[in-house]
């Protein structure tokens, strides 16, 4: 089978395996599915257009989906920041949560819960994330453009409960409103504005192509976890 620099390495592999524990042969590995969906969200290609050496679009699509719904996505990304963040010599559990929101546009055909930006006059998302203090994502949240971060601040707050025994501070920038801490961009802001700029390198994330949110979500955690196996490589 043709390689691609996406593709998972023997020890990357290994890694998922032990996490999500698939042993059932199957006439496709899960490996080649997981480099398909590596693949689509390197590049982003569309789903119908996945090289035809990889598995059968459709059937690459099917376990997305069926990953994305039962968890599965988020079980190896949230084992890997915490393996990652054991091998950065910190604790599993962050202290400390940086919160911010990132503009972006959707395709033309659209999708559900899209929203017109105030500041930009454009329809889009916002993806809502916190990080860690080494930007690390610790909850994703995408909505419609139109809302405001103070009042969809909530949402991603509430990703975190009962996950994250040791944080105590979020901090967050002059953008928000009410009981959130304002006016520490000069100090926590580079942090999370250094993991909007690595989804850069994903085509799949250089707007938000998919029909729901949920959807932009898994991508962003599929996109960080590519991330991390590239920070415990390095």
């Amino acid at each position: 089978m043709k390689t691609y620099p996406s593709n998972l390495t023997d020890s990357q592999w290994g890694t998922i395996l032990d996490i999500i524990k698939y042993k059932r042969k199957r006439k496709y590995t899960l490996r080649e599915i997981f480099d398909a969906i590596f693949y689509l969200l390197k590049t982003g290609c569309q789903w119908r257009m996945l090289p035809t050496n990889f598995p059968s679009w459709k059937l690459v699509y099917y376990y997305f989906t069926k990953w994305k719904n039962d968890g599965t996505i988020e079980l190896v990304h949230e084992s890997l920041r915490d393996n990652t963040r054991k091998k950065a010599g910190k604790n599993e559990s962050p202290s400390i949560g940086i919160i911010d929101s990132q503009f972006v546009k959707t395709k033309r055909s659209g999708g559900v819960c899209r929203g017109i930006d105030g500041g930009k006059k454009t329809k889009g998302r916002k993806r809502h994330i916190m990080v860690d203090i080494i930007g690390l994502l610790l909850a994703v949240i995408v909505h419609a453009a139109n809302e405001h971060d103070s009042k969809s601040a909530p949402m991603v707050i509430a990703e975190l409960r009962g996950r994250f025994y040791r944080l105590g501070k979020i901090v967050a920038d002059g953008g928000y409103r009410g009981d959130l801490i304002e006016n520490t961009r000069s100090t926590f802001g580079w942090i999370v504005e250094r993991t909007f700029a690595w989804f850069e390198s994903y085509g799949r994330l250089s707007k938000d192509f998919e029909f729901q949110p949920e959807t932009s979500q898994a991508m962003i955690q599929l996109a960080m976890i590519k991330l991390m196996f590239n920070r415990i490589k390095n």
